[in-house]
This record gives structure tokens, sequence and C-alpha cells, in this order.
């Protein structure tokens, strides 16, 4: 039986977290879903159950593979959102251009962190 890593249980724990976040706190996100994407309840909906679900299969050992490559398509799908906040200041949440501004490239890290287990 394989075993994973701890650290790939540290990034299986934040997207778990994350996706659940969604549920409980959704009008956080539908702040930040840009305006011209249809049906933000939907979309965040489905970015949180998809958290959630890749979070778990991170987990799984015959499924860590996949879902590593599902973070990395879901995290490429959502960096509109990194866009929005940065470009519109109702999506800004109050957070500095300088931060906003950061999170881009932080964004890439997260991409790299999840190919390092495909």
């Amino acid at each position: 039986m394989m075993t994973l890593p701890w650290h790939l249980y540290a990034m299986a724990f934040i997207y778990f977290i994350a996706g659940l976040n969604h549920f409980r706190n959704p009008r956080l996100y539908l702040k930040i879903i840009p305006s011209y994407f249809p049906n933000p309840k939907l979309l965040n909906s489905i970015s949180g159950l998809a958290e959630i679900i890749l979070g778990i299969a991170l987990c799984i050992p015959l499924l860590s593979n996949y879902a590593a490559w599902g973070v990395i398509a879901l995290l490429i799908a959502i960096f509109p959102t990194h866009l929005y906040m940065y470009f519109n200041e109702k999506a800004r949440m109050g957070m500095p251009k300088w931060a906003l501004l950061l999170r881009m490239p932080l964004q890439l890290g997260l991409i790299y962190w999840a190919y390092l287990y495909t």
C-alpha cells in the first residue's frame, strides 16, 4: 500500500476546509466572482463542492494524481477572481492593492505545489 506524504494531507485539508467555507460563508465568495460570469451562486457551489471532492481525493492514493490535476485545473479556472478583485473596488473587501497583487503569484505557487503530486 502506497503512503502519501504528510504535506499532501496538509494540502488536502486546506482545500477541504476552503470548500466547506463556500457553503458556510457564500457571501464572501459571491463578492469576488466576476460579474460577467453567469449564475454566481451556482459557480460558488460548484467550486466549493470541487474543493471538497478534490481534498478528499488527494488522500486516496489511487486518485491523488488525478486530484492534483483537478486542483491545478480549479486554480486556473478561478484565477479570474484574482484579477476581478484587483481591478474592481467593490470586490476588494478592503484589501490593499499590493496584497491583491501578491495573491496572483501565490496562485502560481499553489499550482506548482499541486503539480508536485502529479
